[in-house]
């Protein structure tokens, strides 16, 4: 990466740094909702697909391209809606980073806020973690613990997506 000594925010400089700072404030919303629910630990895989699921849904519902402080408290009806368990949020997704590529936008030079988003979604879709098996009917009488019931692999966005929820609705 070249680096002459000045860094740039909206990548116009020809081989200066750019800083992908929509998608760090993004990033820091989610991680600040949902360090305010206390949810999960923040050390947790749990803690990055809700950080991760929440950030993406930040940063691809911002249309107008301006991510404001003052407008956070604004977008969280919006936030809820999005992430609400009966939408489409996949789909949604997948839609938006379409609509954002270079082949739709006619930009020619990479956007780093994209490309972390792409990032986040990959591993949310290629991760899988185990968690507790919510379709499942328990024979006879309830498990003593929540670590004691049947456990299914479930790719990470479905975990992260209703504790990115929840988070914002607890704020």
């Amino acid at each position: 990466m070249l680096h002459r000594g000045r860094e740039s925010t909206d990548g116009t400089g020809d081989g200066e740094l750019t800083v992908p700072m929509a998608w760090l404030y993004a990033e820091y919303i989610a991680d600040e909702l949902l360090r305010s629910g206390d949810l999960m630990p923040p050390t947790s895989f749990e803690f990055r697909a809700g950080r991760d699921a929440l950030a993406l849904t930040v940063f691809l519902s911002d249309t107008d391209g301006e991510l404001s402080g003052i407008r956070v408290v604004t977008q969280l009806e919006t936030w809820l809606s999005l992430t609400a368990y009966d939408q489409p949020w996949q789909e949604w997704v997948q839609g938006r980073l379409r609509d954002l590529s270079p082949a739709v936008t006619g930009r020619d030079a990479p956007d780093p806020d994209l490309e972390l988003a792409r990032e986040a979604w990959r591993w949310l879709r290629e991760t899988e973690l185990l968690a507790p098996d919510l379709n499942a009917v328990p024979g006879g009488g309830a498990a003593a613990g929540e670590d004691e019931g049947p456990k299914v692999w479930t790719p990470a966005w479905q975990l992260g997506l209703p504790l990115g929820h929840l988070a914002i609705h607890l704020f």
